[in-house]
């Protein structure tokens, strides 16, 4: 298993104690990154069977309406929430259909829901699940999910609500039993919420 993070104290702490776990620190924007990414997974076997897309960036904070959207900024939400997973799809599409794998890409319920202010990341999030479908008929021998989650207290979702308590949210790992569920299960490709895995959610 490889996986990876941006900050190495938190990756370090997250995969303490677990031999078979290959933790590689790095920015999944940078082409080197997914390089080095791919060469570990190739140094364990010739296929694999599951890629799961979890970065996501929200953008600024307080999050602007569009028509005041800094451009430059909103490139950089695409690049984390898009394109960085298209090119990981690329570097191991041929490794994915090796095994009948899995794709998994988290998606929200700001790709699908219009609330003002969420514009720049849930557009994102809105290519996302729309590569995820495309990627999907392209690949039928891969199963190829966009996750909506749910609200989570995570420190993402505390950026979107800066100075609010969002301790009523559930914790991440309650969402694993759901998507562990989905992984069993294989349904069709498809758009999803964690809380009904094995429903197509409405796009």
């Amino acid at each position: 298993m490889v996986t990876d993070g941006r900050r190495p104290d938190l990756l370090r702490d997250g995969t303490a104690g677990r031999s078979n776990v290959v933790p590689i620190a790095g920015d999944v924007t940078c082409p080197g990154h997914r390089a080095e990414l791919r060469a570990a997974v190739l140094a364990q076997s010739d296929r694999l069977d599951l890629l799961v897309n979890n970065a996501s960036k929200l953008g600024p904070s307080p999050q602007p309406h569009l028509a005041g959207y800094p451009l430059e900024v909103l490139r950089d939400v695409y690049e984390v929430n898009v394109l960085a997973p298209l090119a990981l799809l690329a570097h191991l599409t041929p490794l994915l259909t090796a095994a009948g794998g899995v794709v998994v890409n988290i998606s929200s319920d700001a790709a699908v829901e219009p609330y003002p202010g969420w514009g720049g990341y849930g557009s994102a999030k809105a290519a996302l699940d729309q590569l995820s479908r495309i990627y999907a008929a392209e690949n039928p021998e891969i199963r190829t999910y966009a996750i909506d989650p749910g609200d989570m207290a995570t420190e993402l979702h505390q950026q979107a609500f800066p100075g609010e308590d969002i301790s009523d949210r559930p914790a991440p790992e309650t969402v694993v039993p759901a998507l562990l569920r989905l992984l069993d299960e294989r349904p069709p490709s498809g758009r999803y919420r964690a809380g009904e895995p094995s429903e197509p959610a409405a796009r």
